[in-house]
């Protein structure tokens, strides 16, 4: 016999806020009998986190809600129920950067997203999110991602407006069958071969900001290629690009056969040819705000794919441009 399907959980009965949907709580199973109501459990799974006081006040403002309204604190614990609320959001500072759209039908929003955006709400980055400021701007509150690009890179971010065909456009970027180009601007190095495909195991541990390379099988492959090379700016140019007078730059073109995270900064950077304006590598610089007038040089410039519910075979490129050359 096949595997049972666990049944959907029931629609949230909470509509959006900013963007965000609510979070979702389904009450586990109690076999020791820990919890007798819903406060009980509520004060256990999130007491830590938002504080027992603030969970108290969310129950008094009837803020949890089940699919029927508003929950009580004293209402008898039931295991497999959902509840849902929305959290308590900081104030983000606004990434002062618009969205470009390159491309918009019944199923599919390709978006150019700036430097500086997150791709999907994490971390201290919920509201300010490119995903959530689709939502909003664009009246697409089922709106969601088929893949996520970093956010201190630009370009193409592909989204899926229907739910029901998210799983056919996340299978393409899980089996590799979406074609990535990248571009860069990174110092020339005259004595370094080009093209070069570089292979090396990558690994990033939670909570670390670098990913590092070390021995064993390969999991990341890449193809860099050199586009074109100029000689340095010079000392203090007006409106050059920070970071890059008096340095001979190139500009490159990356292509991941593999998603690592960090994955093209890291090869680039074992090449000796780290990307310009890079936080990371070869140096993990302190935290601070960010400094918007020195984004990483780096660009998802196309996105190439068969449409696996059309046949169709798509291709897009971002209108964005690197300014560290194009300043």
């Amino acid at each position: 016999m096949g595997r049972r399907r666990r049944a959907a959980p029931p629609v949230a009965p909470l509509p959006q806020r900013d963007g965000i949907d609510p979070v979702r709580v389904r009450l586990p199973a109690d076999p020791d009998g820990a919890w007798a109501t819903v406060r009980d459990h509520l004060m256990a799974r999130y007491g830590g986190a938002l504080g027992a006081e603030r969970v108290e006040d969310l129950l008094r403002q009837g803020r949890f809600v089940a699919a029927e309204g508003p929950v009580a604190g004293d209402e008898p614990y039931a295991a497999g129920r959902y509840l849902w609320f929305h959290r308590d959001f900081a104030t983000e500072e606004r990434v002062p950067f618009e969205i470009g759209i390159v491309h918009r039908d019944e199923r599919l929003l390709v978006a150019d997203k700036p430097h500086f955006l997150a791709t999907t709400p994490r971390g201290r980055h919920i509201t300010e999110t490119a995903l959530a400021r689709l939502r909003r701007e664009l009246g697409l509150p089922e709106l969601q991602p088929a893949h996520r690009l970093d956010r201190l890179t630009a370009g193409l971010a592909l989204f899926v407006v229907r739910p029901q065909d998210r799983g056919a456009y996340q299978t393409l970027f899980r089996d590799r069958r979406v074609r990535k180009e990248y571009e860069a601007v990174a110092p020339y190095d005259p004595e370094l071969a080009l093209p070069v495909t570089v292979r090396s195991r990558i690994e990033k541990e939670r909570g670390v900001h670098a990913a590092r390379e070390v021995a064993g099988e390969p999991n990341s492959e890449s193809t860099i290629e050199l586009l074109e090379h100029r000689t340095g700016t010079g000392p203090g140019r007006p409106g050059g690009p920070a970071g890059s007078a008096g340095r001979a730059l190139g500009r490159y073109r990356l292509l991941p056969a593999t998603g690592r995270t960090h994955q093209l900064r890291v090869h680039m950077n074992s090449l000796g040819l780290p990307l310009l304006n890079d936080p990371v590598y070869p140096v993990v610089r302190e935290d601070g705000p960010d400094d918007y007038a020195r984004p990483l040089q780096l660009l998802a410039r196309v996105l190439e794919f068969t449409d696996p519910l059309t046949g169709r075979v798509c291709r897009f490129e971002s209108r964005l441009r690197l300014s560290a050359w194009t300043a």
